[in-house]
């Protein structure tokens, strides 16, 4: 992969954002950016196992998902208290994923402002996303396709960002929203997967505190390097082309795609990788013919 050094700010201006970063869909990591809350001192594990410590919680783990199973289907469950006192005692690879403030902890709505930088969030969906300090989230990008400003709190993470354009070289899977399940990303193997090398991206290293914007139909694989948690807080479809394609992934391919893996199980799994193999390496060699 080739990653480069993401822009980091200590602050930023509505205008600077809009102009330098929004308007050219470029990332950027804002520093500490969280500190303009007025409730920012609440935004700890502590805070959310007083306030949600008796909630009933899905967990998800590093393993792919089981073909027999949905994929939103959890691993397993537990209360809120329990969980955050299992990943602030011990490693773990548990994460909690997409919970809803709005709908599990609109106590916390209080605790923080939407930063002016110029765009419109969509406020129904501010998400809370939990993790031990083993826990890994598959090569991604967000099926709503909105523009991302995502918080972390506690813990340290490490973020790997590509450009939508660079899918040729991740081994997107067909009808889906990620990449093929076993790449590594901490310790890729460029014999099985030569196409990633080529791969343009950057690479983050979030603190307490820390915002990165991440534009529309970003890819993202996030490494939890201690226990924390984070908020990501959305747009809306920020043209009517964008909010096309954001209903075609939802409603169509998405729900294809759990049809066909119902009916058909590991045989759907199978095919999709093995696609996802051969369109990569036909981009490798597109590639490879052009640059010499």
């Amino acid at each position: 992969m080739i990653l480069s050094e993401i822009d980091i700010v200590d602050d930023i201006s509505k205008e600077v954002f809009l102009e330098k970063y929004f308007k050219p869909q470029k990332p950027v990591l804002i520093k500490s950016f969280a500190k303009k809350w007025n409730a920012y001192d609440k935004w700890n594990l502590d805070y959310i196992y007083e306030q949600a410590g008796e909630q009933t919680v899905g967990l998800y783990n590093n393993k792919p998902a089981d073909p027999n199973k949905a994929t939103d289907e959890p691993v397993t469950q537990m209360k809120m208290r329990d969980y955050i006192r299992l990943i602030k005692s011990q490693p773990s690879d548990l994460r909690i994923f997409f919970y809803i403030i709005t709908d599990k902890l609109p106590e916390l709505l209080h605790n923080f402002s939407y930063p002016d930088l110029g765009f419109k969030y969509f406020k129904r969906i501010p998400t809370l996303f939990f993790g031990g300090s083993e826990a890994r989230v598959l090569m991604h990008y967000d099926v709503d396709l909105g523009d991302l400003l995502h918080f972390q709190f506690e813990g340290k993470k490490r973020v790997l960002l590509f450009p939508p354009e660079e899918a040729a070289f991740l081994y997107k899977v067909p009808l889906s929203v990620h990449t093929v399940y076993n790449i590594d990303y901490e310790h890729p193997d460029y014999t099985q997967f030569p196409a990633l090398r080529h791969a343009k991206g950057y690479e983050i290293l979030m603190e307490h505190g820390d915002a990165l914007f991440m534009p529309s139909g970003y890819w993202h694989f996030n490494r939890y390097l201690q226990a924390g948690f984070s908020v990501t807080l959305r747009s809306f479809p920020a043209s009517p082309k964008r909010l096309l394609n954001m209903l075609n992934e939802v409603f169509f391919i998405r729900y294809t795609d759990k049809i066909l893996r119902k009916l058909l199980k590991q045989k759907w799994i199978n095919y999709k990788q093995r696609k996802a193999f051969e369109r990569s390496q036909k981009a490798l060699d597109s590639y490879l013919k052009q640059s010499g």
